[in-house]
């Protein structure tokens, strides 16, 4: 079952060449992710030769590896009555269209009224429950979307659910689409940013090209609408999953997500004196193979009234300014 605790024992064969520990197991199951293997490793839930030893350790044929995953471990986070839209939910997960101006998670300065205070009341009422993989701060969560950032994500019920989920988000098999509406006009109509970000080495909440731990990272985009040169929406397609990717690729093209002043500054908290409410950031498309029935699944949201509101100021705004021009332009 799901919820209690599983134990697999392991015998390194005659054939195995010596290898890292976490680099073993992840390829023997890759339905658990090196992050995930890690941590129980550190945790003393896998052990070798029933010893317990760190991630790095070289495994040698013969060896015995014992792997327990453990029982979730009760909250101390309280179930809030927050409103969330589910877009699909059964034994294994749940797909729900974040909104606005919502945590992910229990974090310092939000240790109440986040999504997962509201998993907790919404899967008390439905007698379920939620993985424990993530840690005890994050429970179900496979993924996050930051604070002001909309639309769709998948919860994992349990940790087989949740190991898989992971695993295909590690290996990019994840179909995911973002929209956004930012500043200006990329010079291309379509193409990729490709590049490597990490820590800030300055300024350490923000994520940038100036670190020393660079990551590889790229991101797809495609101009959809463009309002004169001041602003334009993109579909935006992650080819891979680093904190803050979108936000910092699209600055990097100086073309700042409109909302968004950690990467834009003060330029993007309006636009021709037109408000902006929040980051327009929106995660429309999810798509993903079901943990446990191996159905290809695809979910999406639309997009959020406040966007679809500035996006038609903007366009309303242009179009005003048009007609001046053409009525300027009259003998």
């Amino acid at each position: 079952m799901p919820h209690v605790e599983t134990r697999t024992e392991l015998i390194v064969t005659a054939g195995e060449s010596p290898k890292r520990l976490d680099h073993f197991l992840a390829n023997r199951d890759p339905d658990f992710s090196r992050t995930i293997l890690q941590r129980l490793i550190l945790n003393g839930h896998i052990t070798v030769q029933g010893q317990t030893v760190k991630p790095s350790h070289k495994i040698k044929p013969g060896d015995q590896i014992v792997l327990i995953v453990p029982r979730p471990e009760p909250l101390d986070m309280e179930p809030e009555p927050i409103p969330l839209e589910i877009l699909y939910e059964d034994d294994s997960l749940l797909v729900l269209n974040k909104q606005a101006n919502l945590v992910v998670h229990p974090a310092p300065g939000n240790w109440s009224g986040t999504l997962v205070n509201a998993l907790l009341y919404h899967l008390k009422t439905e007698t379920g429950s939620l993985s424990n993989i993530g840690g005890k701060e994050r429970p179900g969560l496979v993924h996050r979307l930051d604070k002001n950032t909309t639309g769709v994500m998948v919860i994992a019920k349990h940790d087989q659910a949740h190991a898989n989920l992971a695993a295909q988000f590690k290996r990019h098999s994840i179909a995911r689409v973002y929209e956004a509406l930012i500043l200006g006009v990329p010079k291309r109509h379509e193409g990729t940013i490709d590049l490597a970000i990490g820590r800030d080495t300055i300024e350490r909440k923000k994520f940038s090209a100036r670190t020393t731990k660079p990551k590889a990272s790229a991101t797809v985009y495609r101009v959809t609408e463009r309002f004169g040169t001041i602003a334009s929406t993109v579909d935006l397609f992650p080819q891979t999953g680093r904190t803050h990717q979108l936000r910092v690729h699209l600055s990097s093209i100086d073309c700042p997500i409109l909302g968004d002043p950690t990467y834009g500054g003060k330029r993007v908290s309006s636009l021709e004196d037109i408000p902006i409410p929040r980051v327009m950031l929106h995660a429309k498309v999810l798509g993903f193979v079901h943990p446990m029935t191996q159905e290809e699944m695809s979910f999406s949201a639309p997009m959020p009234a406040d966007m679809e509101e500035t996006i038609q100021q903007i366009r309303t705004h242009m179009d005003s300014k048009t007609k001046q021009k053409k009525e300027g332009e009259k003998p």
